[in-house]
């Protein structure tokens, strides 16, 4: 049957419960969110009062950060009730989703009345984390086991990826293939069909590693910092790294996760590696239990200095002061950007670091082969359970791949650990690797034919990587791949993808081969980010040097590279994620079309280093600001707010907040929830685009600037922000220039002004800027210390 999702409702609203809820309204889902009737108020006849525990919960997960809502509007999506009033309205809801307390005993209750109420034929599945799917759906009517599946959300659900699905023996294949694609295509979600046995895929393995973290600690002498930094985005993890993860997860949820495989793994050929250290046990009973009781690991506290954080001594268990880790490892490994080399110089070194290494590796990879075919039949699904709900950059098994699989097998057994038989079974092949890539597609290693297969539904996910066979053209910097259909895609990697001159001669290059062989371009890139901007390095060199003609020609490269972007004649479209920040926001901000990925951070952000939007940027804002200017409204409203999305440095924090910003257009631009998909629908679109009879447009001489009636109003604003101590002098005075192009200079009335003409005065502020004392102090903070000043 074909099935939709109009309404969910969600019962249980705790932590998880109220995320999941704001995620489903986020993507224009009808919630229901019910919980109990609070002690006290189950005599009350108001419903304030008997819905009180359901609406502080939400509250406080709208309030909390990182929020778990794309804008605030989404909250109306969601009504609230309790279990006793309210659970008779389940019966207009498509999908039941459980969240309540991790009790076998009161999820049987709350399936008792949910089978009463609910609609045969409607989803319901469990967010449980350690319960036995198939403990819960016992007892229940056929339908109920027909329809029941485990969804594990991880938390927080808009952020991490992973949604593992777990069916029973009962439920029906038709809804393992439905949740499959809702949550990948809908929810966002890296959808990962797990085997329903204990802690599923991502925590069983993603538990071990940090439990055989500890154990290597301990046996090399490591402290806590020492540990985070050897395992955080040195090796493609977050920057929580271990210890840090464990005190916002929480230390007993940890070890509750631990003890559950212990005691129902008795198979487990690592079952020791599970026990709890002494010194752990010792955190847990001291009720250090990390960020919920307000020290773990690591504890905020106030000296004369300020606020700073200490780190537990594992020895002491005394806090003490944070020190930073010196290994000659790290050294080595932190100059270069491809993750992949560096896990291999890492696991190479000489020092402990690398002694580390080499054991936490050893450890990992006989883990792993283990597990399969236990938890899983397939390689992939564990990598993918491990970036999607532990942010690894990479899989384990990829991490295999990139130190070497032969070699590291011997070197295991040397070092006395064992390897599951069909690793050596795959080796004796001839086959050295669990991937690889063919056609543009990528292939894993399957186990029962000891052959390669293509990873399924993977046609959704272009990576522009595994078209590296069909590079139509390069430099030190940037790549021009030929990703199919006639369809030209480009990418860029520099330190957080900022963009320099070898950037900008790779987008001019690619827009001319593009524009003479394919359909469009597509710029895209498959980094953690987007881009964090111009090369600010570059332009303080030059400014301090005061090397003025350089970087006047450097700005006027930029503003004609972005002009090429929109004024070329093949649809050329962009698709952002992660942070799109300055320069990399006016890149998009000049594309036909934008493929946003839902979780895109976007916004001209140079005021904060003293400076103007100077790639176009400010230009657009003002084009936009005339082409929205609305007769019903005071003519400086748009153009205000346009002002104050540069002034304040604005970033959206989620694509659907740059269409209120007026970045993304409405009608014209899209956003991808799954961003893995965004390339893909890029490529779409610039087809799309071209099918339709694309022209080149030319570039426009009637825009609308306001003149001395718009620079009035700007200036009273800034001045009063000024004289209330919100702006500095040079806040104030930079955003007299960023006012003095929007309007179009000192005109006397309202005019019709070209597009260059409003470029050349953005390049002659941001020039201007550039010479400024105080400027150049805040570029400086943010190339020292990533951080801007206010002086």
């Amino acid at each position: 049957m074909k099935r939709s999702i109009k309404k969910v409702a969600v019962l249980g609203s705790g932590v998880m419960g109220s995320r999941i809820a704001c995620h489903f309204a986020g993507i224009g889902v009808s919630v229901l969110l019910l919980d109990m009737v609070p002690k006290g108020a189950e005599d009350s006849s108001k419903a304030a009062e008997r819905n009180k525990l359901v609406n502080e919960a939400l509250t406080a997960a709208i309030k909390s950060n990182p929020s778990p809502v794309f804008t605030k509007d989404v909250v109306k999506k969601i009504s609230t009730g309790n279990f006793t009033d309210n659970m008779k309205d389940i019966a207009h809801c498509d999908w039941i989703i459980e969240v309540v307390v991790e009790r076998l005993d009161i999820k049987q209750l709350i399936y008792t009345q949910v089978e009463t109420f609910r609609k045969p034929g409607t989803l319901i599945s469990s967010n449980t984390s350690g319960i036995p799917i198939h403990l819960m759906a016992e007892g229940r009517s056929e339908d109920f086991k027909k329809h029941f599946c485990g969804t594990h959300f991880f938390n927080p659900p808009r952020y991490l990826r992973l949604l593992e699905i777990i069916p029973t023996e009962y439920t029906d294949p038709e809804i393992v293939d439905f949740l499959m694609q809702y949550g990948d295509l809908f929810l966002g979600k890296t959808t990962v069909l797990c085997k329903d046995t204990p802690a599923f895929i991502a925590n069983r393995i993603g538990v071990f590693s940090m439990m055989s973290i500890f154990n290597i600690m301990d046996k090399l002498g490591l402290s806590i910092d020492e540990v985070d930094a050897l395992t955080g985005p040195i090796i493609g993890r977050p920057k929580s790294a271990t210890f840090r993860t464990a005190d916002v997860v929480g230390i007993d949820t940890l070890v509750k996760v631990a003890k559950g495989v212990a005691d129902n793994c008795m198979d487990d050929e690592a079952r020791a590696i599970f026990s709890i250290p002494a010194w752990l046990d010792s955190v847990v009973n001291n009720n250090w239990l990390g960020d919920k009781t307000g020290q773990g690991f690591f504890k905020k506290t106030k000296s004369a200095a300020g606020k700073e954080i200490v780190t537990l001594n594992l020895k002491t268990m005394e806090y003490e002061a944070r020190t930073k880790p010196k290994f000659a490892s790290l050294d080595a490994a932190k100059p270069i950007e491809d993750l992949k080399k560096r896990i291999k110089i890492l696991s190479s070194g000489a020092d402990k670091a690398g002694e580390f290494y080499r054991a936490f590796h050893f450890s990992l990879f006989s883990y792993i082969s283990h597990r399969i075919p236990e938890i899983s039949d397939e390689v992939y699904r564990v990598d993918d359970a491990m970036k999607a709900g532990f942010g690894w950059e990479i899989g384990a098994f990829e991490t295999w791949d990139t130190v070497g699989v032969s070699n590291t097998v011997e070197a295991m057994k040397a070092a006395g650990y064992t390897v599951a038989s069909w690793v050596e079974e795959m080796l004796a092949t001839g086959a050295t690797n669990f991937y690889k890539v063919a056609d543009g597609k990528r292939m894993y290693y399957d186990i029962p034919t000891k052959s390669y297969h293509a990873i399924p539904g993977g046609e959704a996910f272009l990576i522009l990587q595994n078209h590296s066979d069909k590079i139509i053209w390069k430099n030190s910097a940037c790549k021009l791949y030929d990703i199919g259909d006639g369809v030209a895609g480009f990418e860029w990697s520099t330190k957080m993808n900022s963009i320099g001159g070898e950037v900008l001669e790779g987008l001019n290059k690619s827009i001319a081969i593009a524009e003479e062989k394919y359909k469009g371009l597509v710029i895209a890139n498959d980094g953690p980010n987007f881009s964090a901007g111009a090369n600010v390095g570059m332009i303080f060199m030059l400014a301090i040097e005061q090397e003025y003609d350089e970087l006047d020609m450097a700005i006027r490269m930029f503003q004609n590279s972005m002009m090429r972007v929109r004024y070329s004649s093949i649809p050329v479209v962009t698709a952002p994620h992660g942070l799109t920040l300055g320069g990399g926001c006016e890149m998009n901000l000049h594309a036909d079309k934008i493929c946003a990925a839902a979780e895109t951070y976007i916004g001209l952000v140079e005021l904060g280093v003293g400076l103007i939007p100077g790639g176009g940027g400010t230009k657009e804002f003002a084009l936009r600001a005339g082409d929205d200017l609305h007769e019903d409204e005071p003519e400086t409203v748009t153009l205000k707010n346009r002002f104050f999305a540069i002034a304040t440095a604005k970033v959206a924090t989620s694509a659907q907040e740059a269409f209120d910003m007026g970045i993304l257009r409405k009608g014209q631009d899209e956003v991808v929830m799954n961003i893995g998909r965004r390339i893909t629908e890029a490529k779409k679109s610039v087809i799309e685009i071209y099918d339709q009879g694309y022209t080149m447009p030319t570039q426009r001489t009637d825009v609308k600037v306001m003149g001395r009636a718009g620079l009035g109003a700007m200036y009273a604003g800034i001045n009063g922000m000024w004289k209330g101590g919100y702006a500095t002098d040079h806040d104030a005075f930079v955003a007299k220039k960023l006012a003095y192009v929007l309007c179009g200079g000192d005109l006397s009335e309202q005019s019709l002004v070209s597009e260059q003409y409003l470029l050349d005065l953005e390049r002659e502020a941001f020039l201007s800027l550039c010479g400024e004392k105080k400027s150049l102090e805040r570029i400086q903070a943010v190339l020292k210390t990533g951080r801007p000043i206010r002086n």
